[in-house]
């Protein structure tokens, strides 16, 4: 066989697998497709926690670090946009394959990877249990008269859903999803800021801080600095979703994709900010660290703002998910060599459905973990580390605008990198004695 006819087997073959792969096996998205992903992967159930962030951080910080962190991470996701395409005849439809080129083969690998998987698997686990509690309090509310049902039972109900959802193929086959998810995230974003609204600023109103030292208003500051933060956390999986929409030399995907982003970030803003700022405003130092509970009645609409959670959560799983089995699948196909088939999938994606389902059941305050080792990952992957890939491939001039503003982010960065996780570990102490294996 000649060089030429091996080469053209080689490039069929891989053309083969990509065909075949999640991420890159349908390019026929639309614009708007990219909305309702972005902002499905960012909007977790985490916007009902913001009230309680705001009242850790205080009125100016609260509002400043809230703001700060929409408008850097709009930016990085912005860069992450325009870097997808920025080889002639090439797209970088994963993570990864950009840290391959910016930071060379072996290193990209290694300095995204382990990043991408603790957010993605993170967040898999997290929604796990998500999903089981906002179904036990919804049950819980409409039936308050029931015998009690473990959380672990819940977790087992939510994950079923999952099971069958996970073997749809590729992104674009779980878009109408997504949209409900999207969707669903407005609804008990508004359910929250509205019936806060209803109800009215509580008499006995408080915007000190709660902590009665100092020391640990510090450490609830560095804490809630790690959650709005982690608010933002849609970036793992921005180039997957990109990689979806059609491009050509004349019409590249850059465009319709930061369309699409631009307006995800829009409506993020429309969920986060009134949530946060409202609840803070009419609850003060008392609001609880879901509003939800602070609101208690009318019992029907909790009951219906849990519900939304629970198919919000059902999608945002589906988006982290889908870039997880593209790295299993990928790894499974290209480096061992199995062949591409129905079974490999099924048994691929099943199994890791029912790891994030196991840990969630014996890990149920896995949230509060997270957010400690999440710090070492979210961080980077949404705040500086795109602007270390810019600097490194564009080189812009030293002292130009784009060179101070990617430094400021890395600097900023970097910051929440090592504080959000004191706070967090501080937290995790705290509450260790109410965590329970197998609630």
């Amino acid at each position: 066989m000649s060089y030429n006819e091996s080469q053209n087997d080689e490039a069929a073959r891989e053309k083969a697998i990509n065909d075949w792969l999640p991420v890159t096996s349908s390019r026929n998205a639309k614009w708007w497709y990219s909305t309702f992903h972005n902002v499905t992967a960012m909007v977790g159930a985490g916007v009902l926690s913001l009230p309680y962030a705001m009242a850790q951080l205080g009125w100016g910080p609260g509002v400043a670090i809230l703001v700060l962190s929409w408008v850097i991470t709009l930016y990085t996701l912005w860069q992450m946009v325009e870097m997808h395409e920025m080889v002639p005849g090439k797209r970088f439809d994963r993570y990864h394959e950009l840290g391959q080129h910016a930071f060379g083969e072996k290193l990209g690998l290694w300095i995204v990877v382990p990043q991408q998987l603790v957010v993605q698997v993170g967040v898999n686990i997290v929604y796990m249990v998500t999903g089981g509690k906002s179904l036990k309090k919804f049950h819980d509310l409409v039936c308050s008269d029931c015998k009690d049902i473990r959380l672990t039972y819940f977790i087992m109900i939510f994950a079923s859903l999952q099971f069958v959802l996970a073997h749809l193929p590729n992104l674009n086959s779980i878009s109408v999803i997504s949209l409900a998810a999207a969707v669903m995230s407005l609804s008990y974003s508004t359910i929250a800021w509205g019936a806060t609204l209803n109800k009215g600023v509580q008499p006995d109103v408080d915007y000190s801080y709660k902590a009665s030292t100092k020391t640990g208003a510090v450490f609830d500051f560095f804490s809630a600095l790690g959650d709005i933060a982690f608010a933002y956390a849609g970036h793992n999986v921005i180039l997957e979703i990109q990689a979806t929409i059609p491009s050509t030399p004349e019409k590249p995907s850059k465009k319709p994709m930061w369309r699409g982003a631009f307006l995800a970030y829009v409506v993020v803003a429309i969920c986060y900010f009134p949530v946060a700022l409202i609840g803070y405003w009419f609850f003060g130092n008392s609001v609880e660290d879901n509003i939800l509970i602070s609101l208690e009645k009318p019992a029907w609409l909790i009951a219906t703002a849990n519900m939304f959670v629970v198919i919000h959560v059902i999608g945002s799983y589906q988006i982290y998910a889908i870039a997880v089995f593209d790295m299993l699948e990928t790894a499974l196909v290209k480096k061992l060599h199995f062949s591409p088939s129905f079974m490999l999938r099924f048994v691929t994606r099943t199994v890791y459905v029912g790891f994030t389902m196991i840990v969630g059941i014996c890990i149920p305050f896995f949230g509060g973990l997270l957010s400690f080792f999440g710090g070492f990952a979210f961080a980077p992957t949404t705040y500086f580390l795109p602007c270390i890939m810019w600097l490194a491939i564009y080189k812009p001039k030293k002292f130009s605008f784009s060179w101070i503003a990617n430094w400021v982010c890395i600097v900023l960065g970097i910051l929440l990198m090592i504080l959000s996780p004191i706070g967090a570990l501080r937290h995790i102490i705290l509450t260790a004695k109410d965590y329970e294996f197998f609630s």
